[in-house]
Parts: C-alpha cells; sequence; structure tokens
C-alpha cells in the first residue's frame, strides 16, 4: 500500500484499544511502556530519533530490553556534524543501528531546482519536503511508532499522551518518556553515562537542522532555539493538536 492510499483514520477498533492502553499505561515508568509496545507491535513497531537527549535514554532503555527494534533518523542534509557524529557512539554502545533515511533529492539538487537553501524562505515546504515526505514513504511499513516527547517541553506537546493515534502517518504513536522531565531526562543521561549530543554542552536545548537550530537563553522554553523569528516550533512531524490528542477517538 502506497503512503498515499494508506488509511490515516483509526478503525473503531483501535480507537477504543488506544483508548484503553493510554489510561491505563499513564504514570507508568518508560521501560514498562517499552515493552508494552513491543509485545504489542513488534515486528510491525519502529522508532524515529533526531538524537535529542529523550531519544537517546529511550535507546538507552531498548538496548536492555530489545536492540532488534528498528530505529530510524530522518536525515535532511542540513543536520550538525555532531548529529551524525553520535549515530556512531551509539551503535558502538548499544549495538543499535540507525538508519539514516533521507528525500529523494540530494542537499544540492534539491537547492539547484529552487535557486538556493529553500529553508531561508518557506522553511514549512523544507520540513515537508526533507522530513514529512520521507515518514511518509516509511510509515507503510510499521504500526506503531516510538516518540521522544514529553509534556515539558513546550505548550504544543503539553497535551501529548502516553498512547495515542498520529492521524498524519496513520500509525499508533507511543510515548514513553511523556511525563517525564527535563531534568528526569538529564539525571538519568549522567547517571547511566547515555552518550548524547555534544551541542547540549553548547547552550542547546533542543536540536535540529543546523541553519534552523541556535542556543537556547536560560530563560526561554526547550524548543525556543528552533526556527528563531518564525511563528513555529514544530516540523510537522507532531501535531498535538490534531493527531497525538485521544480527544478524537
Amino acid at each position: 500500500m502506497s503512503a498515499t492510499s494508506r488509511s490515516k483514520q483509526a478503525t473503531p477498533e483501535q480507537a477504543e484499544l488506544i483508548k484503553y492502553w493510554n489510561e491505563k499505561l499513564e504514570g507508568s515508568d518508560p521501560e514498562t511502556i517499552l515493552r508494552w509496545a513491543i509485545k504489542t507491535y513488534a515486528p510491525k513497531l519502529t522508532m524515529g530519533t533526531a538524537l535529542g537527549s529523550s531519544g537517546c535514554v529511550i535507546l538507552s532503555i531498548l538496548a536492555r530490553i530489545e536492540t532488534k527494534i528498528p530505529v530510524f533518523n530522518l536525515d535532511t542534509g542540513y543536520q550538525f556534524p555532531e548529529t551524525l557524529e553520535l549515530l556512531e557512539r551509539i551503535r558502538l554502545k548499544y549495538g543499535i543501528e540507525i538508519v539514516r533515511r533521507s528525500a529523494k533529492l540530494s542537499v544540492a539538487e534539491y537547492e539547484a531546482i529552487h535557486d538556493g537553501p529553500l529553508y531561508r524562505i518557506d522553511s514549512d515546504r523544507c520540513c515537508y519536503d526533507r522530513k514529512i515526505c520521507v515518514l511518509e514513504s516509511i510509515a507503510p511499513d510499521y504500526d506503531a511508532w516510538i516518540s521522544g516527547l514529553r509534556r515539558d517541553q513546550g505548550p504544543t506537546r503539553a497535551n501529548t499522551p502516553v498512547v495515542g493515534w498520529d492521524a498524519r502517518f496513520g500509525l499508533v504513536k507511543i510515548a514513553p518518556l511523556a511525563l517525564w522531565t527535563n531534568k528526569d531526562v538529564w539525571n538519568t543521561i549522567v547517571t547511566e553515562s547515555i552518550p548524547y549530543n555534544v551541542l547540549f554542552d553548547r547552550g542547546y536545548k533542543s536540536i535540529g537542522c543546523a541553519p534552523c537550530t541556535r542556543p537556547t537563553l536560560p530563560d526561554e522554553d526547550e524548543r525556543a532555539g528552533r526556527w528563531s523569528g518564525q511563528l513555529k516550533t514544530e516540523c510537522g512531524l507532531h501535531q498535538v493538536n490534531e493527531s497525538l490528542t485521544t480527544a478524537q477517538l
């Protein structure tokens, strides 16, 4: 089934199950949530990660319980070198191979047809072409995906369910760290010596593509450094208000 023909609506049976498990797993620890996800959806379960702090913690848990869950990184061609270097450190420590999935056009080809970097004039279209279209091509191979979303990351993510329906991609979406705080994440990283992006040591709190990410000021929320100066803090992968809440189910 192609990405365009894939149904994006949950069936009544799916909706009921999602509602049940979201309520049942609310307050559970991340390992319990991940074990449930693996038992319920593997081998049709995947994880997408941009190697943020939350994603690194989830990978460390998967390394203890199941290293064969397919993990992908949406490689836009604009990622920081430090992010790409972290992929290798994760592989060496945990034996988890994170597959880089890219758009069909290289950055050079993409910029050639747009007379330069499109992110300068239309970052929404750039995100759509370089991220969302790629995930739309991946989604039909799976029934569920794991994300590193947390409720404390900002107002757009405040209602993130532990288990929800992602209407954009037609997948069950699982957020095992939804209830965790930034402090919880970093306490775990330090305590367990989990590899993380060295950019966090340079004032970044959330890391995406290099041209659209800046260090964050101490009094700013976690995602303030993303698309700074634009009325935007999300690339479109995580549309909380329309695809992650369970109220519509």
